[in-house]
């Protein structure tokens, strides 16, 4: 059966790599985003249909349901590293905003017409499930995060739907390029060194492939996963 599904953020990173596996799975693939020219190039021929939305804005999210999904996942995010007393209250708010209230409203939105047998699941992150000494806000974001998925899981569990976080570690994305080459500039050290830093935390020593974040998601989205329900799925070997 062809399922309609939604992801958000989808034009970079974990996104695009979560829209190609459902679409290649024959399923009905909508991802939306800020840039249409990243949510295009995501889509490459595979005939998903492409949004620009912001999800940090009420009516953006509601336009994108003019029709229900039957597997939402928000995976738009982000953040701003630093120590707590370098945050502004304008980073606090912008982090906040995009992580937390961005996958409040994709999930507020989604159920007004999710029927029985859907998935709902939020991108997260293992700053879920621990804190870390430069990453305050985001971590508080995506601690929320958690309680929300949790919560809602418990309202909607005997319509059928479940609901539930994907939390990784260092997915290897553009956005641990990022990383990698800010802790080499600020600690003047070669790029294997600076990645090792970088996955330092993980017990297995690497960052974590994309297509393990699609494997999870994809079970998550499976009707094998029904009795799965406000559960912290951490793809992280073993960091939490």
């Amino acid at each position: 059966m062809t399922r309609r599904v939604l992801i958000t953020g989808g034009g970079s990173g974990i996104g695009r790599a979560l829209a190609r596996a459902f679409a290649e799975a024959d399923d009905k693939v909508t991802i939306s985003g800020r840039r249409m020219d990243a949510l295009r190039e995501t889509d490459g021929g595979r005939g998903m249909e492409c949004r620009k939305a912001d999800v940090t804005d009420e009516a953006s999210v509601a336009a994108l349901f003019d029709a229900s999904f039957d597997v939402v996942i928000a995976n738009a995010g982000g953040g701003t590293a630093g120590r707590l007393r370098n945050i502004t209250l304008e980073d606090w708010n912008r982090t906040l905003a995009v992580n937390l209230t961005g996958t409040f409203l994709t999930f507020r939105a989604a159920l007004e017409g999710m029927g029985a047998g859907g998935r709902l699941i939020a991108m997260a992150s293992t700053a879920s499930l621990k804190g870390g000494p430069t990453i305050a806000a985001y971590a508080a974001s995506k601690h929320g995060v958690l309680g929300l998925v949790r919560s809602v899981a418990l309202e909607v569990a005997k319509r059928g739907i479940t609901c539930n976080a994907i939390c990784p570690g260092f997915v290897d994305t553009p956005l641990a390029e990022a990383a990698a080459q800010a802790v080499q500039e600020r600690y003047g050290l070669e790029r294997a060194a600076a990645e090792a830093r970088v996955v330092e935390g993980n017990p297995v020593g690497r960052l974590v492939a994309p297509s393990e974040v699609v494997a999870a998601a994809r079970f998550l989205a499976s009707p094998e996963a029904s009795m799965v329900n406000g559960h912290a799925l951490s793809v992280s070997g073993g960091e939490v």
